[in-house]
């Protein structure tokens, strides 16, 4: 017997679609449903590694957490991950295959997946009593409806109904609830069920009225209104935020456990991946985390972390442009705090040899570390157990550098010197015991007379927030009529509403106007509309929309992902991918 479902989707990206799709999974584990993640394809710097050494994507591993299984490459079979403006990694089932650009993704590979990603979905329906789908950025992204496999491509292929998220904290709402279902084709619009607004702000009944002429315009109805919570933007896909970034501003009015506060500044590099390796340290009364991306700001730091990134070279390059390289070769030198994680240790060490990620050949590093990195094809995907300082840790590992350690003493995989640490381990400071030991050294490096709290349980805080996403979803929720869509599927009889998908050009036409058969009836004084919108297709017939590829900013920019559709590919990057494998 196959299990139910439902797809997640957005009005934009960071609608909300994450926490809302692990806020169902809590809620539905709670009520004794056997309940799995998914999402087809996901765009993030900012991943996770599986029991079986599978790389995904860290949001799905989160909500798998709220759906209280283990994490599976099946949970998210196909991962981009942006190394460049012009192209990205392509991670199928949890392992690289290799770099494409959006051209070349677009132009059929991406189309070729769909047979990969129903496998898995499929898989996990039999498994599972439902599968809650999370899309990616918008469904009514026109110009990638063809080849779409995460959002109505996925839908379509599992008849689930889907549920349309909308950020009403951004504004316009309305308008991008509608916009976005009368951009869809007439097939696709059979299986919108409705919207579900969130962080909304203030008196409900004041937004009811809204509701209803939403209702009368679409035909579809509004499954609930998510009041704006602090505090709940945990795992995110990807951008330059802290995933607990509610406890980072209440950290700083939180009195610390004892006398003193600990800042520490996290630099804010370019593809910086995996930027949730702070959020154990937010957690922590008295430490107070934020992101930097000028010297002057480390100044008045206890603690500098440089993160993991997707580009190692071009991190360094940016350091050394901007000045922070030569203030943490000065802080090494005065024996004040340095971390380096993953990406942010290589930079440390002595020299890079790279012939994979960016192909520059030898660079010299801030030569603060005795490591020398040399980067191999194959990705190093782990979940490491050890101990530092002591203390029992655990982390996981995504790399293509091989670390040659010279020197220093050890510390995990890689080493220390006076107060400058480095080390492959994404996660290590999600291990209490070890992050409270960790911040006494810095403290006392830093000439700080900060004490960490002695029973700030990272784990259990996470689980907290969890039930406050399934809380949220079982109070503000109709949450009858949501089982009734992933039991049942979408309501019948759901009108169309005009003008429908544009023509695609060469991939053929979706209906532009064209409802399916029998024709769902039109709300009332929509008709017109649709007719003049025929004649429009009419004329219009045979123009193709053509694809389009936005690059990203440098700096802080380069930080913030287009999380849905890979709108960080380019289109001019050459294709270096394992033909097979895809």
């Amino acid at each position: 017997m196959r299990g139910g479902g439902l797809l997640v989707a957005g009005t934009t990206s960071d609608a909300g679609k994450s926490v809302v799709t692990a806020g169902i999974c809590r809620w539905l584990v709670r009520r004794g449903v056997k309940v799995a993640p998914f999402k087809a394809q996901n765009m993030s710097l900012n991943s996770f590694v599986t029991r079986e050494g599978a790389e995904i994507g860290r949001a799905q591993a989160m909500q798998a957490q709220a759906a209280r299984v283990e994490p599976t490459a099946l949970m998210n079979p196909v991962l981009l991950k942006p190394g460049s403006d012009r192209s990205s990694q392509v991670v199928l089932m949890g392992k690289p295959v290799g770099e494409m650009s959006a051209r070349g993704y677009h132009g059929g590979r991406q189309e070729a997946l769909l047979g990969t990603v129903t496998d898995c979905l499929e898989e996990l329906r039999s498994t599972y009593d439902a599968v809650i789908c999370e899309g990616a950025g918008s469904p009514a992204e026109i110009n990638l409806r063809r080849t779409d496999i995460v959002n109505m491509g996925i839908a379509r292929a599992a008849r689930f109904p889907v549920l349309v998220v909308g950020d009403i904290d951004r504004g316009g709402v309305f308008a991008s609830f509608f916009g976005t279902t009368a951009l869809l084709s007439a097939e696709d619009q059979s299986l919108v069920a409705g919207y579900l607004v969130n962080k909304f702000r203030g008196d409900v009944s004041l937004l009811e009225p809204g509701l209803d002429m939403l209702y009368g315009l679409t035909g579809r109805r509004t499954y609930g209104v998510l009041p704006y919570a602090h505090g709940l933007g945990i795992d995110e896909e990807d951008g330059l935020r802290v995933s607990l970034r509610g406890a980072v501003r209440e950290s700083v009015v939180a009195p610390p456990h004892e006398e003193d506060v600990l800042r520490v500044a996290v630099c804010a590099v370019p593809l910086m991946s995996n930027f949730t390796d702070v959020d154990a340290l937010a957690a922590e009364p008295g430490v107070v985390v934020r992101f930097v991306d000028r010297a002057e700001e480390l100044a008045d730091a206890d603690l500098v972390i440089v993160p993991g990134t997707r580009g190692t070279v071009k991190a360094l390059a940016w350091l050394r442009e901007r000045g922070l390289a030569e203030a943490l070769v000065r802080r090494a030198a005065e024996g004040r705090p340095v971390l380096g994680i993953c990406g942010g240790f290589q930079v440390l060490g002595e020299r890079i040899e790279d012939e994979v990620e960016s192909r520059a050949g030898v660079v010299d590093g801030l030569g603060v570390l005795p490591v020398r990195i040399r980067f191999d094809r194959d990705k190093t995907l782990a979940r490491p157990v050890g101990s530092a300082l002591g203390e029992p840790v655990e982390g996981y590992e995504i790399h293509h550098g091989v670390a040659d350690v010279r020197g220093g003493e050890p510390f995990l995989d890689g080493c220390r010197v006076g107060a400058v640490w480095g080390t492959h381990w994404h996660g290590s400071l999600e291990s209490d015991a070890f992050r409270r030991r960790f911040l006494v050294e810095v403290a006392r490096a830093a000439g700080r007379r900060f004490v960490p709290a002695p029973d700030t349980s990272f784990g259990v805080l996470r689980e907290e927030q969890l039930d406050r996403l399934g809380d949220l979803v079982e109070e503000h929720a109709d949450t009858d009529a949501l089982w009734g869509l992933i039991e049942g599927g979408a309501p019948g009889g759901l009108p169309f509403v005009p003008p429908g998908a544009p023509p695609l050009g060469a991939g053929g036409p979706e209906s532009r106007g064209a409802a399916p058969d029998p024709a769902p009836q039109s709300p009332e004084g929509l008709e017109m509309a649709h007719s003049e919108a025929q004649r429009e297709a009419r004329k219009n017939e045979g123009l193709e929309i053509a694809g389009s590829a936005g690059s990203r900013g440098q700096g802080l920019e380069d930080a913030r992902s287009a999380e849905a559709t890979p709108h960080g590919l380019g289109q001019e990057a050459e294709q270096h991918v394992d033909e097979e494998a895809l």
